[in-house]
């Protein structure tokens, strides 16, 4: 099995199976992801402890990108600080736009690399991580990949 089919298995099996799927009640932060291209609609929930991310829900509906990348995100960042998670955002978003490799040190994230290859799934794949920092920052509005 080459690089490329594993990676479409981990995206597969998170789409099929994603992890941390529902809604935290009562949760600390909370927001909505749209993306109008796709169809992807996006309600995420999490909890704060001190300045790190202790438990983090989403639910929704949305294409196999859209689903595995949130699944695989939500795994990613529980534990992690606001500014660990800010700069794995930026890795993220660097990787799946084609500007960089993924790092090593991204595990299972990598599994999206492939994304970049089709531009306009590029943002099925970040909604997740879009919706994260609004919930994150007590943004009530609804975020939108337009």
């Amino acid at each position: 099995m080459d690089l490329k089919d594993l990676y479409r298995e981990v995206v597969l099996d998170h789409n099929r199976s994603p992890r941390n799927f529902g809604r935290l009640v009562p949760a600390d932060g909370e927001a909505d992801g749209h993306n109008p291209l796709c169809g992807d609609r996006l309600h995420l929930t999490l909890r704060l402890a001190d300045d790190h991310l202790s438990d983090l829900r989403f639910e929704g509906e949305g294409c196999a990108i859209s689903v595995a990348s949130a699944s695989l995100m939500s795994e990613a960042v529980k534990g992690r600080s606001r500014e660990e998670i800010a700069r794995l955002h930026d890795e993220v978003h660097a990787m799946l736009t084609g500007r960089t490799a993924p790092p090593a040190h991204l595990g299972k994230l990598a599994a999206l690399a492939g994304v970049a290859e089709f531009p306009a799934r590029v943002k099925c794949a970040s909604l997740c991580w879009h919706t994260l920092q609004a919930a994150i920052a007590h943004a009530g509005a609804t975020v939108s990949t337009e």
